[in-house]
């Protein structure tokens, strides 16, 4: 395996690393001002009374997942032709993202490249200013003997651009609420009515985000990496999204799935919530397995 492979395969799995996060949590949020604002709109989905009702119990839920701080997350993501997976584990966004997930690669592009670089599944550890994911033993000994891989969230800012720093925003700020942070963004919202999930009565909402306006409205990027993500965004052709999340009697999430178009193939995630409020650790592996993204990126063939 060549070191250009290695730092493409590198650069596959903070990618994998940031969709992990959007698919168990949701994008990241603003400052909330836009928020209030749209929630003041009745939605064109339904009826006034239906969506200012939806509106109000939302806040609710955001506020009480917020408050929960953690939670056992099962998630799935799959976008056209590219990439499918599967994620289990544990997150605490009570002071930063942390927690530990086993990421399973289960079709597409990029998991044939994982396959053959023999981690078609990944351990991946969060913690507020890094992420480390472990690789399997062809990568290992291509890289000195080291199993793990290094990314600390200033490096991927640095060295992959724009890409690089929505990469970062979402690994760092994304909570299982944001997806109700959405809906409460877009005022396009209604109750579709009462469901069992998993044998749990739940109420179920539904709403739709214009993608574009999701970056700018759910995102701490500067003035041009806005430009430039807004760019990518429509080279992908992703125009909106639907967003459909089931909450319990204690107005916290259990369920919530998102879909949309791109110009790789349709995006789906799902992701279910269980155990709010344990407790999730998280640890640096030992520094003589892990190798560096920053200094992988930086080696030359």
């Amino acid at each position: 395996m060549k070191t250009r492979h290695l730092r493409r395969l590198a650069l596959s799995v903070a990618a994998a690393a940031a969709l992990t996060s959007v698919a168990a949590c949701g994008s990241s949020d603003g400052d909330g001002t836009k928020d209030e604002k749209a929630a003041d709109r009745p939605a064109d989905n339904g009826s006034e009374g239906n969506s200012a009702s939806a509106l109000t119990a939302l806040r609710t839920v955001d506020e009480s997942t917020e408050a929960a701080d953690s939670a056992k997350v099962e998630s799935t993501f799959s976008m056209g032709e590219v990439l499918s997976m599967e994620t289990k584990g544990e997150l605490s966004w009570a002071d930063g993202t942390t927690g530990a997930m086993n990421i399973t690669y289960t079709g597409g592009q990029m998991a044939q490249q994982m396959e053959q670089a023999g981690s078609s599944s990944i351990d991946a550890r969060y913690l507020p200013d890094e992420y480390y994911a472990k690789m399997g033993e062809p990568f290992a000994r291509q890289a000195g003997g080291k199993h793990w891989i290094r990314y600390g969230y200033e490096d991927l800012e640095e060295l992959a651009g724009s890409s690089g720093a929505y990469m970062k925003d979402q690994l760092q700020n994304s909570t299982p609420n944001q997806s109700v942070k959405l809906l409460l963004a877009s005022g396009d919202v209604r109750r579709v009515g009462e469901e069992e999930v998993r044998g749990e009565k739940t109420t179920h909402y539904r709403g739709k985000v214009e993608v574009a306006e999701l970056a700018e409205r759910g995102s701490n990027l500067d003035k041009d990496q806005l430009a430039d993500l807004k760019k990518q965004l429509r080279d992908s052709g992703i125009t909106t999204e639907t967003i459909d999340i089931w909450v319990d009697d204690k107005d916290l999430m259990v369920k919530k799935t998102e879909a949309g178009d791109t110009a790789k193939g349709r995006l789906t995630t799902t992701a279910f919530y269980s155990d709010y409020g344990i407790h999730v650790t998280a640890e640096a592996p030992p520094a003589d397995d892990t190798v560096d993204f920053k200094e992988l990126m930086k080696q030359q063939q």
